[in-house]
């Protein structure tokens, strides 16, 4: 009995470190699986013929049916975050910085961040479904018997469409919710409109405006490359199809978020 409890704990212990290493080697496996897809994918994007037409209706689709979204998340996350910011400067009689503080945590990062998350859990999830249906229903097979390549077709043009839109989406993100902070701002926090824009050009400038917008394009490709990939991988029907929208959406939101850190400090390298 008493060299039986150590068994089970070496035991425990060897499955365990088996489990992680069988994570770890699988974990590779797809990422390796994924840069292959995306990079076979945009090579296609040199080659006839052109998609033209599939990028601006998806350009469309990931854009202008987002704008109502990000113009109502952004106006209220601007108006909140001008309103706690009020309560902490307000005591140390620094209430003119509330607009450049505004400004620069959306344009560096709140911006592209909540852009990303919201525009993933819509577009991203989309796209993952319709591949992922369209792989169950044997289309993306019936395209490829019709001699269309279904990566060209299907894949390139959402995920070209994604880097282009996200920073067109980031900025309209930016302006909404600076405007929301300075009409709370101006109208019941009742701080000089003149000073509060004086602040914001004085302390903003165009590289942190184009830090967002680098970032907004990173993460339109994180998101659109995981969910054309899971969609296009997608396998045992209508249930297949929801796995690989769950995991899109998840997945996106974790990578964008984890990203975000990095492409911080080497934005921070290269432009400050």
């Amino acid at each position: 009995m008493e060299e039986a409890i150590p068994r089970k704990k070496s035991n425990f212990l060897f499955q365990s470190i088996s489990h992680l290493g069988e994570l770890i080697i699988g974990g590779i496996g797809d990422l390796g699986e994924m840069s292959s897809f995306i990079w076979t994918s945009l090579g296609w994007l040199a080659r006839p013929p052109s998609r033209v037409k599939e990028i601006l209706d998806q350009i469309e689709f990931v854009g202008n049916k987002s704008v109502f979204i990000i113009c109502l998340s952004s106006l209220f996350t601007g108006m909140v975050f001008a309103l706690q910011t009020y309560s902490a400067f307000h005591m140390v009689n620094s209430d003119t910085l509330i607009g450049p503080t505004v400004a620069l945590a959306l344009t560096r990062e709140l911006g592209p961040v909540l852009t990303g998350i919201i525009v993933a859990g819509r577009a991203g999830a989309a796209m993952s479904a319709q591949l992922g249906t369209m792989r169950v229903t044997e289309q993306i097979d019936a395209l490829e018997v019709m001699g269309v390549n279904p990566k060209q077709y299907l894949v390139m043009p959402r995920i070209v469409a994604c880097v282009v839109a996200m920073p067109l989406l980031a900025a309209v993100f930016d302006f909404v919710g600076n405007v929301g902070s300075y009409i709370l701002s101006t109208r019941l926090l009742n701080i000089d409109a003149a000073t509060y824009l004086a602040k914001i050009d004085f302390f903003t400038r165009p590289k942190d405006i184009l830090q967002g917008l680098i970032k907004a394009a990173i993460f339109g490709f994180i998101f659109s490359s995981i969910g054309t990939h899971k969609g296009f991988t997608t396998t045992n029907g209508a249930r297949g199809v929801g796995i690989a929208t769950n995991e899109t959406v998840v997945l996106s939101s974790i990578l964008i978020l984890v990203s975000d850190y990095f492409l911080s400090a080497i934005i921070k390298i290269i432009l400050y």
